[in-house]
């Protein structure tokens, strides 16, 4: 938080992994400082907090995440209200093609395999479970203020279309870049300019085909869990981040199978939804992740000897 406030600094970039990043964007923001955030837990614990934190001290909260970097730049300064829906493009995953079976036999090891993007363990399982796509459409739902319903997922395996806005009068806007994190870090860096760059840029002459396919949530409940916890609210998308944490780090840590994850956060939510209460501060969030973190260790114990997935993994 102190280095997070340093009063010489224009902008913080936030790329802390987890809820461990909330407090000192916070902290970032109340000091007047420009946001690039690349942690998307902070709007996923407590968004519309950190939201209204962003608009009280009139400080840029732009977003480095590749996705809603895309969708910032095809918005433009259009109103929110010329929004038919935000598509999150997603690559699917190492597991994308895999059967139920053998995902339930995954380890370490595959989910880390990432066909397209090379990225950090936490975040890179997220992505084999799809729960990173849950995560960046409350992220999506908080940044541009685009209810949940209109926000859809599709998943593009070349990863080269970071993110579509399609408006009320059927127009779709679309950004491509090649897939690597330089390219949203200079935009957000630079906005609202643009820096002349060095990168080399997607010649789409000797681009693959890009193609779209639905997501699948029998496979990838994340997603279906996602949503349900921006629905319901309140503390809801805060337990659901921090079971999550938990079970990840149970997954890399090689004590529970893949499929664990999910049915961890899912009866973590289950147990939580009685005491479900809106959100009144960031202390609260705080506060929520925390205790849910607890619940979620419980449960997890729980999947531990039931043995979900592969008892060989857990």
């Amino acid at each position: 938080e102190e280095v997070a406030s340093c009063e010489a600094a224009e902008m913080v970039v936030s790329a802390l992994v987890g809820s461990i990043g909330l407090a000192p964007t916070v902290a970032a923001i109340r000091a007047g400082k420009n946001i690039a955030l690349a942690n998307k837990e902070t709007l996923v614990v407590a968004g519309d907090l950190v939201m209204a934190e962003a608009e009280q001290t009139g400080i840029n909260l732009l977003p480095v995440d590749s996705e809603h970097s895309a969708l910032h730049q095809a918005l433009g300064s259009a109103p929110v209200e010329s929004v038919r829906r935000l598509i999150l493009t997603a690559s699917g995953g190492p597991f994308r093609t895999w059967s139920q079976a053998r995902i339930n036999e995954a380890n370490v090891a595959d989910a880390l395999a990432h066909p397209t993007w090379e990225m950090g363990p936490k975040i890179t399982i997220d992505s084999a479970t799809m729960m990173n796509k849950g995560l960046e459409i409350i992220e999506a739902h908080h940044l541009f203020g685009v209810a949940e319903d209109l926000i859809e997922v599709v998943v593009h395996p070349e990863s080269l279309v970071h993110s579509i806005v399609e408006f009320v009068d059927g127009a779709l806007m679309a950004q491509l870049a090649p897939n690597d994190m330089k390219f949203p870090i200079l935009h957000a860096l630079a906005w609202p300019d643009r820096l002349q760059s060095r990168m080399p840029g997607l010649d789409i002459l000797v681009a693959p085909p890009l193609t779209f396919e639905p997501p699948d949530e029998e496979r990838f409940p994340a997603l279906r869990l996602a949503r349900a916890a921006l629905r319901a609210g309140g503390e809801m998308p805060a337990v659901l981040n921090a079971a999550n944490e938990v079970a990840v780090a149970s997954f890399l840590d090689g004590f529970c199978s893949l499929p664990t994850i999910a049915a961890t956060v899912e009866a973590t939510l289950d147990r939580w939804s009685a005491r479900n209460r809106p959100l009144a501060d960031i202390e609260q969030a705080l506060t929520t992740d925390r205790e849910a973190r607890v619940v979620a260790k419980e449960e997890l114990r729980k999947y531990l000897h039931a043995g979900v997935g592969s008892e060989s993994r857990c």
